[in-house]
């Protein structure tokens, strides 16, 4: 039987969706789009990065680039509404520059560093992290949990941490596990390099 003190949740956010010379955009819930060949790319290397790591449960959002990321780490996922991406409003599907020219920088950098969402996004915080903090209570022994940045950055909200930057970087993951005194973030943007 596992023990509470050996509770591991891992965080993935899922491999690009755009390869270089692509137009990036800024894609949430409502756009779902497989991963691009770049993504494919990561999405494989953290399946070799974890492939000598046993699941106790593997959980993914219902989007196509979280699915293609989570099978190629572990197979028998299970799909869970909470880990869709946010709903980027009237950004959604925008230009990423076109995007910084409607909110401005110190918004996306509010966004980037605060996980304080710009106006028009429809992104409700106190639910994202009350969603982490029931996922992280159910998990059982080692977790795998595969979702996009919006809500991936609300997971430091529920663990201690050293300032750890709230953007999850595309095909990069953290490690939350659980300790006497609660949650606590152990690495966080951690990519591994495709081979």
């Amino acid at each position: 039987m596992t023990t509470a003190s050996m509770r591991r949740v891992i965080i993935v956010r899922h491999g690009n969706t755009f390869d270089p010379g692509d137009v990036i955009r800024r894609v949430g819930q409502g756009t779902d789009i497989p991963l691009s060949r770049s993504g494919q790319a990561q999405a494989a290397a953290l399946g070799t990065y974890f492939a000598d790591t046993f699941f106790d449960r593997v959980i993914s959002s219902p989007l196509i680039r979280t699915r293609q990321t989570a099978t190629a780490i572990a197979p028998n996922i299970v799909l869970d509404d909470r880990l869709l991406e946010i709903d980027y409003g009237p950004d959604e599907g925008r230009p990423e520059d076109e995007v910084v020219a409607r909110l401005g920088k110190d918004a996306i950098a509010l966004w980037d560093k605060d996980a304080v969402p710009p106006q028009g996004w429809r992104v409700d915080p106190d639910q994202i992290t009350s969603d982490w903090a029931d996922m992280l209570a159910g998990s059982i022994g080692t977790t795998l949990i595969v979702t996009s940045n919006g809500i991936a950055r609300f997971a430091l909200d529920v663990a201690e941490h050293d300032g750890a930057e709230r953007k999850l970087k595309t095909g990069a993951f953290g490690v939350i596990e659980e300790r006497a005194d609660g949650w606590n973030v152990r690495e966080w943007n951690v990519r591994p390099l495709p081979r």
